[in-house]
């Protein structure tokens, strides 16, 4: 008995989105300028659609061991942890050598200008997230001291999608975004069309992309409470 589809090429969407921009006749397929005009196209909407929305299938969990007396930490290209640069951290942890969690506060640039000390050593509280273009630096709050560094900070992250070069490829969506990413791609490369071939692509491109982005979310309803005590120190008085 045959199987799901569990995967989707980068040519099976070239030819579809171009056969539905009315570029390409049904039957035909792209020229090779075409196909990697349509590559670049995709990587650069791929690129735009992971900054919006969940997209949970991007999130890890990531562990940044701590040293004692630094208080910042990059992630990325030859950085304290070497990886892809990712887009955004959205929540923060400690964890300790027993391996009990502390949340922590993601503090804005506004807020860390605002504390009084920022050299002080003790228990993380808060971290600042200085997003730049190869790496991500994350700044803790305290600097972790000896005791704390027996631990682990912990960061989920939203990572990059990685991007395609090879018709063969598989695109890093998965198969349930198939529509999406085609007649997303169609409404892009249909400008210029007959107005009644943009209007069809614009739509179905709206359409399957707002059910996805609302499909993409956690099954589990998310509780959020203030932590009175983190509060407390950042914002005395």
């Amino acid at each position: 008995m045959a199987g799901p589809i569990t995967f989707q090429t980068v040519g099976r969407i070239l030819r579809l989105a171009y056969q539905d921009s009315g570029l390409v006749q049904d039957g035909d397929s792209p020229d090779s300028a075409q196909l990697a005009d349509g590559m670049m196209r995709l990587n650069d909407m791929a690129n735009l659609w992971v900054t919006q929305g969940v997209k949970l299938w991007l999130v890890t969990d990531q562990s940044i061991p701590l040293v004692a007396g630094t208080d910042t930490y990059t992630l990325g290209p030859s950085g304290s942890v070497n990886m892809t640069r990712p887009l955004q951290v959205f929540e923060a942890y400690y964890l300790d050598s027993s391996n009990n969690r502390t949340p922590l506060s993601i503090l804005s640039w506004t807020d860390w200008a605002r504390l009084s000390q920022v050299t002080t050593q003790g228990a993380l509280n808060s971290i600042l997230v200085d997003k730049q273009q190869t790496l991500l630096s994350i700044r803790t709050w305290q600097v972790p001291d000896t005791a704390e560094a027996t631990g682990t900070l912990h960061v989920l992250l939203r990572n990059q999608v990685t991007n395609v070069t090879m018709l063969t490829d598989t695109v890093g969506f998965p198969i349930e975004w198939a529509m999406a990413l085609r007649w997303g791609l169609a409404s892009d490369l249909a400008m210029g069309q007959p107005t009644a071939i943009m209007q069809r692509c614009d739509q179905r491109a709206e359409t399957f992309r707002m059910a996805l982005d609302e499909w993409d979310t956690d099954d589990a309803s998310v509780t959020i409470s203030l932590d009175g005590a983190a509060y407390s120190a950042n914002f005395p008085g």
